[in-house]
């Protein structure tokens, strides 16, 4: 049985701020457009926060039980299934009932900001979150996982926190949703490329293991910089987005290993430098929609 330091390992807490910056911006954008609300905010938050975990868990189940996971040259965070420190059915438990926490408060932010459309979004996201890795044709395992977290983990979210609040979208608006869809994905880049060669030895085809090292080492940096480019299109709105660009040290930082060779278990560290990028990127570009 997994101790519950190994439980909170296997929710990859790393990858938490994907979960919690488009809130933020999300809010910052409502804010914006004059029509905060903070309750919302919180629910769209435990929406985000218990999706995240949900599908860190599933990942964990589906690829443990693929057997993706059990190569003696896998690094990084712990894998429940994949290192037998717990029943694949706990863990596959765990994982739904994060996405049914999920599933409850996103019922209850819908119900209360009278956004219904919404719903079918939601159901959408979780069914996504499980296919990941799950199901009998997972979608990371055929390098579109990218493109989910692009759009889950970046424009809906994003999108779907303002919408509940301000009921309207401005070009900010969409210019943070991409911005904060560029870092998610660059988050899932990097993990990938620390798992090309356990991914291309178990037949686990992320984009990754299909562009190669050297692709997709480009396309991290390239990931980095766009949310700069889209802080500047923010800013043709509101100004004080401008602010977001106090972010590009830390971009500067997560990327200087990336580029320059880290392998394995050095690129760990990236994953967390990674999201602090996107918190502050966040925070930076919320403050300057709020003022």
């Amino acid at each position: 049985m997994a101790s519950l330091p190994q439980w909170v390992a296997g929710a990859r807490p790393r990858t938490l701020p994907a979960a919690v910056a488009p809130v933020a911006v999300g809010t910052g954008s409502a804010h914006a457009l004059g029509h905060a609300d903070l309750g919302l905010a919180l629910l769209a938050l435990l929406v985000s926060l218990s999706l995240q975990i949900g599908v860190n868990y599933a990942n964990d189940y589906s690829d443990g039980v693929r057997g993706t996971d059990s190569g003696t040259v896998r690094v990084g965070p712990v894998r429940l299934v994949g290192q037998r420190l717990a029943d694949p059915a706990n863990v596959k438990l765990m994982a739904f009932l994060w996405f049914g926490v999920a599933a409850l408060c996103g019922l209850t932010l819908v119900a209360l900001s009278n956004a219904w459309i919404l719903l079918l979004v939601g159901a959408a996201a979780i069914v996504a979150a499980w296919r990941y890795t799950g199901g009998a044709h997972p979608y990371g395992y055929r390098g579109l996982g990218e493109v989910m977290v692009f759009v889950f983990f970046g424009l809906v979210a994003v999108l779907g926190t303002t919408w509940t609040q301000a009921k309207a979208l401005d070009l900010a608006s969409w210019a943070g949703a991409v911005g904060v869809g560029a870092i998610a994905c660059a988050i899932l880049v990097v993990n990938n490329l620390r798992d090309i060669p356990g991914d291309t030895t178990s037949g686990k085809r992320t984009l990754a293991v299909r562009l190669g090292d050297a692709r997709t080492r480009w396309l991290y940096a390239a990931l980095l910089a766009i949310p700069l480019l889209t802080t500047v299109i923010a800013a043709l709105v509101h100004p004080w987005s401008l602010l977001a660009l106090g972010a590009a040290p830390l971009a500067a930082f997560a990327v200087q290993p990336v580029r320059g060779g880290a392998l394995g278990r050095d690129l760990v560290p990236v994953i967390g430098r990674t999201g602090l990028y996107q918190l502050a990127y966040a925070a930076l570009l919320t403050l300057g929609l709020v003022l």
